[in-house]
């Protein structure tokens, strides 16, 4: 599809141009440019804010049918246009095209999940401990949401906040990643189409410490959602605190797959696959610590090195490729320099490690194991979005939940194994928000809520019914009768 960069802004219903542009680079072929986006001036983030905050109102008290079939007809078009869409994000993001495919169908499943539950909102009425009063129970809507999202998912993440904050009656301006640009300008354009009314969505692009710290310090904002690194989550918090505006964050993690002694080693090699490198690891649920029993240890390695030999890496619309390159050159150089400081801690590098050369220029990496590491060291404490996994050796399933819960991170752990015992024991200890048995720590499901614990999350969770925690509020009324 042709978007049109220039005017690639969307406020108060309309497209505008910026202050300056951006160029928006293929990672798998640098040479291509998917064209250059505007970027949004200080004036244009509150004539946002002011437009959605006309808008909200009126759009609360839009009739539930005309909002369901707004959504409806969202995530319809996503979905029939997962295709094309998909060929587009997995340009400028990196991912291969099966994956970019899906994530657009899976953001055309959430609008709509959500216009479903447009529908069905429904309130609590109770009796009063006086006599001849009763007690309403409801839920308005918070307000104008701002939504900061990340490139790593730049239409499914966008999605999930986006669809129940307008199936709740908000209004959104939402700030996608700029390394994604063509995503976040696609997306908004089937919104535009689908009929909400002027104000309601608006679309900023720029920079986090310019359009980004401009949403997080208005006190014309009622809440910020954003998904993005630990340290930019704890400038949300910090900025909106003062404001009292409330916020949802989801930021990194340390996930860890324990592979049991009683594991099927196919079902554990291929779960360390998925999740380790599949989206060239660049995902927070990626299992990057790898926690081996004894007994089963070399066996599992053995298979696993073989398996990942065999991964196709290459340009994201390139048939049968496994893994494409990653998102740009920074994130390349952060990689390597992951892989060298493995090696300076003693890391054992069995397969991987190094940039690659492909027939078009771009940001390739191998994917890359290392064996005989610690749970102390930096490379098994630290987020590193690359794909890269560390194994670590442990004699017990206990030393291995203390393993896998000996992090500040908590958002998803796994366990691969054929003992229900070990499996049940895992699923109450793990401190985790999401807990997987016999399955990737990457992959959950849209209709129920995903969050984590410790340093990874912060507010109400996200997905399903639980989001209306976060884009609602609750009103309690007392009548008596006469």
């Amino acid at each position: 599809m042709r978007l049109n960069t220039e005017k690639s802004l969307y406020i108060d219903g309309e497209w505008h141009e910026g202050m300056s542009t951006i160029a928006n680079i293929n990672p798998s072929n640098i040479a291509e440019s998917l064209g250059d986006f505007a970027q949004a001036s200080g004036a244009q983030v509150r004539d946002a804010i002011a437009s959605a905050r006309r808008a909200q109102p009126s759009w609360e008290k839009t009739p539930m049918e005309q909002k369901q079939r707004i959504l409806q007809t969202i995530g319809d078009e996503l979905i029939a246009r997962c295709d094309d869409l998909g060929r587009m994000l997995s340009s400028e993001e990196g991912k291969p095209f099966a994956e970019g495919r899906g994530e657009v169908y899976r953001a055309g499943q959430f609008f709509q999940y959500y216009a479903a539950e447009v529908l069905r909102q429904m309130g609590d009425l109770a009796d009063s401990v006086r006599p001849n009063v009763t007690v309403e129970v409801t839920r308005e809507a918070v307000g104008v949401v701002a939504i900061i999202s990340p490139w790593n998912f730049p239409t499914a993440t966008a999605s999930w906040k986006i669809a129940p904050a307008l199936a709740f009656g908000n209004s959104v301006i939402w700030k996608p990643a700029n390394l994604t640009p063509a995503s976040a300008v696609a997306l908004t354009d089937i919104i535009h189409r689908a009929g909400l009314p002027a104000g309601v969505f608006n679309l900023l692009l720029g920079s986090g410490s310019g359009v980004g710290n401009s949403l997080i310090n208005s006190s014309d904002i009622d809440a910020v959602s954003f998904t993005g690194s630990v340290d930019v989550g704890r400038q949300v918090a910090a900025a909106t605190a003062p404001n009292f505006v409330r916020c949802q964050l989801e930021m990194g993690s340390k996930n860890a797959l324990v592979i049991a002694d009683d594991a099927d080693l196919s079902i554990a090699v291929e779960a360390t696959i998925a999740g380790s490198f599949s989206g060239t690891g660049q995902k927070c649920t990626a299992s990057s610590r790898l926690i081996v029993l004894d007994s089963i240890h070399d066996a599992y390695v053995d298979a696993l090195v073989a398996r990942v030999s065999e991964l196709k890496v290459g340009h994201a619309l390139e048939e049968g490729v496994f893994m494409g390159p990653v998102v740009d050159e920074k994130q390349l150089s952060s990689n390597l320099e992951w892989v060298e400081r493995a090696k300076s801690l003693g890391g054992e590098l069995v397969v991987g490690g190094e940039r690659l050369s492909m027939e078009h220029e771009g940001f390739y990496m191998a994917p890359t194991l290392f064996i005989n590491t610690d749970n102390g060291w930096d490379v098994n404490q630290e987020e590193l979005f690359a794909p890269m996994a560390c194994v670590q050796r442990v004699s017990s399933l206990d030393e291995a939940i203390d393993t896998v819960n000996d992090t500040r991170f908590g958002l998803t752990a796994g366990i691969v194994t054929s003992s229900l015992r070990n499996s049940s024991v895992f699923k109450q200890k793990a401190q985790t928000g999401c807990v997987m048995v016999n399955l990737p720590t990457a992959g959950t499901d849209y209709h129920v809520p995903f969050g984590g614990r410790k340093s990874s999350s912060f507010g109400p969770r996200e997905q399903g019914q639980y989001a209306r925690d976060f884009y609602t509020v609750v009103k309690t009324a007392y009548q008596r009768a006469y």
